[in-house]
């Protein structure tokens, strides 16, 4: 008789499109590390733009939540656990339109895949960013109150504090950086939710997951961490590993996994 696993792994990865990623070895990486549950984030396709293997890889149950415009953000979950029910958006219409949020609720535990906006390409943007994260407070704080075991992982385009970025003093007037989107963040956590990466990792430097693709940015480790798991206070005290996978070269982004023990 098979022995019943003790830990499953949850992983979050912003593809920077599912098509790229492929090209660079999304479905090798897959099945190497096999993590029970990935939220991915700006899949920037269509599920028939696809090959089988990449849409819907053996042993998981796929959905997507792809943006109306063609190529552009979008998020999915592939979870091996056959979920009873998936719920998507946030509840801010432009939002949902742009794919920003899936949910997959598994029998007692939830899993939502996020897609912050940036505000880096101009003030314009910036605004819009501004106006998702005022909705998404009030919407993060009503996932807590249905008291239910859940993980929030995604790309939130904001480094919390001087030790998820490289050059803090050079990025506090940048876009992911601002004053008011940290002081966001951490009012976030003041809700309830749970850094849990950061609380495997209180004192550890160069825990980034995102660099720019100028220069010598990734080369050199001058990145950022954008890319978050966070959990209800109940599913926190069980985490037993956490990393980042910095060689999995998928996309501008890398792999965040998080492992969490059974009750």
């Amino acid at each position: 008789m098979a022995r019943k696993p003790k830990t499953f792994t949850v992983a979050s990865l912003n593809l920077n499109g599912i098509r790229s990623a492929e090209r660079r070895g999304f479905t090798k990486w897959l099945k190497k590390n096999q993590p029970d549950h990935l939220l991915m984030q700006e899949v920037r396709a269509t599920p028939d733009q696809v090959p089988d293997e990449v849409r819907s890889p053996v042993g998981y149950n796929c959905r997507w939540e792809c943006a109306e415009k063609k190529g552009y953000a979008g998020t999915a979950i592939y979870t091996r656990s056959m979920p009873d029910a998936w719920v998507p958006g946030v509840g801010l219409d432009w939002a949902d339109s742009e794919g920003r949020a899936i949910r997959a609720d598994i029998g007692e535990l939830s899993l939502v895949s996020l897609y912050l906006p940036s505000g880096s390409s101009s003030e314009e943007r910036q605004e819009r960013k501004f106006a998702f994260m005022d909705h998404a407070m009030s919407w993060l704080a009503g996932l807590l109150e249905e008291g239910r075991p859940m993980i929030v992982c995604g790309d939130w385009n904001i480094a919390h504090t001087e030790a998820d970025i490289w050059n803090p003093t050079g990025n506090k007037k940048n876009s992911g950086f601002l004053p008011e989107e940290r002081e966001w963040f951490s009012e976030v956590l003041g809700l309830g939710w749970r850094d849990v990466f950061r609380e495997q990792h209180p004192d550890e430097a160069g825990l980034y997951s995102w660099w720019s693709n100028r220069g010598r940015a990734r080369e050199e480790d001058k990145g950022w961490r954008l890319d978050y798991v966070l959990t209800t206070p109940d599913l926190a005290e069980r985490v037993e590993s956490a990393h980042i996978d910095k060689k999995a070269g998928l996309s501008d982004h890398a792999p965040v996994l998080v492992e969490f023990g059974l009750e």
